[in-house]
């Protein structure tokens, strides 16, 4: 997706902290891809079937991020250029409730078994 190259150059410091915040997002997202790999080895859990969903449920979320990193740092690119108001982060709330969901989830099996 080529991004939108309308408007004004903005200053080149508000571009480079749209990238470190891209960056962040995808070194969060592969840490989420991590940690959803280890939590279907570990051993820890009874069920098979509780294990794989609880993976699989971290690296879609990794997923998610990563796509959503991508459509937020060429937003706010855009919104930039434009000199409009900085769109709302969407993935905050899904990633954060994603993310508590699961780490309860694995805290609650780890105190429990």
């Amino acid at each position: 997706m080529p991004t939108d190259d309308t408007g004004t150059e903005p200053d080149f410091r508000f571009t480079l902290a749209n990238e470190r915040t891209f960056l962040a997002w995808i070194r969060t997202s592969l840490a989420l891809m991590a940690g959803g790999i280890a939590l279907n080895e570990i051993e820890v859990f009874a069920s098979e079937t509780a294990r794989v969903i609880l993976g699989v449920t971290a690296v879609v979320l990794s997923l998610v991020l990563a796509l959503s990193a991508y459509v937020r740092w060429q937003q706010v690119q855009q919104a930039m250029r434009r000199g409009e108001p900085l769109p709302h982060p969407w993935a905050v709330p899904l990633l954060a409730t994603g993310v508590v969901t699961v780490a309860g989830i694995v805290a609650l099996v780890i105190a429990f078994r």
